[in-house]
């Protein structure tokens, strides 16, 4: 039998609401079976883009990352332009979307070095502020 490990976690009032809904919707007999499920779903994706990414010949890709973001997060959007520069070689061209009075959403497209794509990805999405991301990459042509 696996040992079970007890973990305390901070979510956003209405990221928890949300959760709470799909717990009583898809009827879990426990929280903690339902937090389990959602973090099997992302190390399966997680390592599903690994693989992926493992797969992509002479490590020459084309990807677009996508962040949603609360602009109003203190320092996000000066971190955010930070790191782009930072891969400025990366980076094609970017689009930034005002959602509404809070939210942006941003899309990077880039070309080059896949590991370096993933790097810039990661650096964006775990920027405090940022609510979520996504990188998908293609083996260029």
């Amino acid at each position: 039998m696996n040992k079970v490990k007890r973990i305390a976690v901070s979510l956003p009032t209405e990221l928890e609401n949300e959760f709470e809904d799909i717990i009583r919707r898809k009827a879990y007999l426990s929280r903690s079976k339902a937090v389990a499920d959602a973090i099997h779903e992302y190390i399966s994706n997680a390592k599903l883009q690994e693989s992926h990414i493992k797969t992509i010949a002479d490590n020459k890709a084309v990807g677009i990352t996508i962040i949603l973001y609360n602009h109003h997060t203190r320092g996000v959007t000066d971190k955010l332009t930070e790191i782009q520069h930072e891969f400025g070689s990366l980076i094609l061209s970017s689009l930034h979307v005002h959602l509404d009075n809070d939210n942006c959403l941003e899309a990077i497209a880039t070309k080059g070095d896949v590991k370096a794509i993933e790097k810039l990805a990661n650096s964006l999405m775990i920027t405090r502020g940022v609510k979520q991301g996504k990188l998908v990459v293609f083996q260029s042509l």
